[in-house]
């Protein structure tokens, strides 16, 4: 009966593995792995929390589950943008942690193959990103594929943990 569990396991992992939920926010493309996203949400109503970093928008209330919402685009240094109606929320889990991350609008799914996924850039390039942990390209385009894991250092996710 374990093998069966173990094997039913690693079957869910293969059809994860190469999924990437897209989504842009300006003129880039990102991905992020499918098996971290839990769902995919309109804006709503976020609550501001004090003393918290500025991409820090706050919380929502989501089905009685309260979740801290980073703007990914203020994360990242870009210039803030008014929400629209394809702005949406992208709850993931990280390391026990549901958070929303708002962006411009999601894309869809796409399958990525290991031998279409390069390394990023090294730093001898100048081009150092901690988030990006491949290029992946699909259909002549590149995507910036994202490390959800490091998309948080672990000082912020000290102050998210403390907020919930």
């Amino acid at each position: 009966m374990a093998d069966l569990y173990e094997e039913s396991n690693m079957m869910e992992e293969d059809t994860q593995h190469g999924r990437f939920l897209t989504f842009s926010m300006g003129k880039e493309v990102f991905g992020i792995e499918i098996r971290y996203v839990t769902e995919i949400i309109g804006m709503q109503a976020i609550t501001e929390v004090p003393e918290v970093p500025e991409y820090v928008k706050g919380i929502i209330n989501l089905r009685g589950k309260i979740i801290p919402v980073i703007d990914v685009r203020l994360k990242f240094k870009k210039e803030p943008m008014e929400y629209n109606d394809r702005t949406c929320i992208i709850v993931i889990d990280i390391s026990d942690l549901s958070v929303g991350l708002i962006v411009d609008n999601v894309a869809e799914v796409l399958t990525i193959g290991d031998e279409d996924i390069a390394p990023p850039p090294s730093s001898k390039t100048g081009f150092e990103n901690r988030y990006v942990k491949g290029i992946g390209k699909s259909g002549g385009e590149v995507k910036l594929l994202l490390d959800c894991d490091k998309l948080l250092a672990n000082e912020e996710m000290k102050v998210i943990g403390e907020i919930m």
